[in-house]
């Protein structure tokens, strides 16, 4: 902990202050939503300062007055024995955090090998994450879905919003979910009563959408139009106003069916293909950047089998820390923040080195 990394934190705070005042700002929706988020994310650190910067003070008017009156003596004592605990709160404070901590989320899962099994297990993961965000007090919406005939889902992509912009937002809490889910469960199409093992696979990234730093050359675009589908395939709409964008040179294919209009999906549809490769140009600078740390705990691909949920004996188990409890069915049911937790306890132990 330095003061001058202080002093810079409580410039910023202040600038961004004075900022936000000014209605000018607020015309220009998408700037006001970023500097709201960067005023939210440091606050906690100014507000730390200011209470260290408190005590300090305090402390020092107490040695002052103590030879004329015992009781400052004991308030000085007591305020010594506070400023150690504010002076490690502060330096974690100053650990460099991930910038896209208070970002919304888009995230897809897919049905893996498995068969139909496989569809309703993504089901239910998409169904873990939907009653996540209700207790989160976040927001859902589905962008595009490709259903199975039993109520599964072969294909889904959703993005998940917090209210209010806020220094730790949905990313913080969901970053660590991409990878494999293997699930091992009797499947509903096992006549046998035999466990099978399948999984799903998620991706998940921040929503940077119009914020996303790339350009995006329309000659890379292949754009199909389609009609919205429902479960079985059978069409939910009767004009193409579903929209498919294939980024010809990375291979990405992004869709969006849901929203009212053709136009509306396809600009949806544009902001999901910036997220993701906004998200793919970070992973790769950071894959060339040695010096650059790397969460062992996170990953934006599919390829890593992250978790595993037993049916049978209700286990859930985090393979990247080890983590185990047997509360699965009301982790289903949204009840996650255990796992969160843990995952985030071993991200800021691994930053703080």
């Amino acid at each position: 902990m330095t003061a001058p990394a202080v002093e810079a934190v409580l410039a910023e705070h202040a600038e961004l202050e004075l900022r936000l005042a000014d209605p000018a700002v607020h015309t220009d929706a998408a700037t006001a939503r970023k500097l709201g988020r960067r005023y939210s994310q440091i606050g906690p650190i100014v507000a730390v300062a200011r209470e260290l910067s408190a005590a300090r003070a305090d402390e020092a008017t107490a040695r002052e007055l103590a030879p004329e009156d015992a009781s400052f003596a004991a308030e000085a004592d007591e305020l010594a024995a506070r400023i150690p605990a504010l002076e490690r709160r502060l330096a974690e404070l100053l650990v460099p955090r991930d910038p896209h901590d208070g970002d919304d989320v888009i995230m897809e899962v897919k049905s893996g090998e498995g068969g139909e099994e496989s569809a309703l297990f993504a089901g239910d993961l998409v169904r873990m994450y939907q009653r996540y965000a209700e207790r989160r007090g976040w927001s859902t919406q589905v962008l595009d879905a490709v259903p199975s005939d039993l109520g599964g889902y072969k294909d889904l992509t959703l993005v998940v919003r917090s209210r209010e912009p806020v220094a730790d937002g949905v990313w913080s809490g969901l970053k660590f979910e991409g990878g494999v889910h293997r699930v091992q469960r009797v499947p509903v199409t096992e006549s046998q009563g035999r466990i099978h093992t399948s999984a799903a696979g998620v991706l998940v990234y921040p929503d940077t959408g119009e914020d996303a730093d790339v350009e995006i050359d329309e000659k890379d675009l292949r754009v199909d139009v389609f009609r919205s589908s429902g479960h079985g395939g059978q069409s939910v709409n009767t004009t193409d106003s579903a929209v498919r964008i294939t980024h010809l040179p990375t291979g990405i294919v992004v869709s969006c069916q849901n929203e009212r209009s053709q136009l509306q999906n396809r600009a949806r549809a544009m902001e999901v293909l910036r997220s993701r490769l906004q998200a793919l140009a970070e992973e790769e600078a950071a894959a060339k950047a040695s010096d650059q740390r790397r969460s062992q705990v996170r990953t934006v691909d599919r390829s890593e089998r992250i978790r595993t949920y037993n049916f049978p004996e209700n286990r859930i188990s985090d393979h990247r820390v080890g983590y185990k409890a047997h509360n699965l069915s009301t982790v289903l049911d949204g009840d996650l923040q255990g796992v969160v937790d843990a995952l985030q306890a071993a991200d800021r132990a691994e930053a703080v080195g």
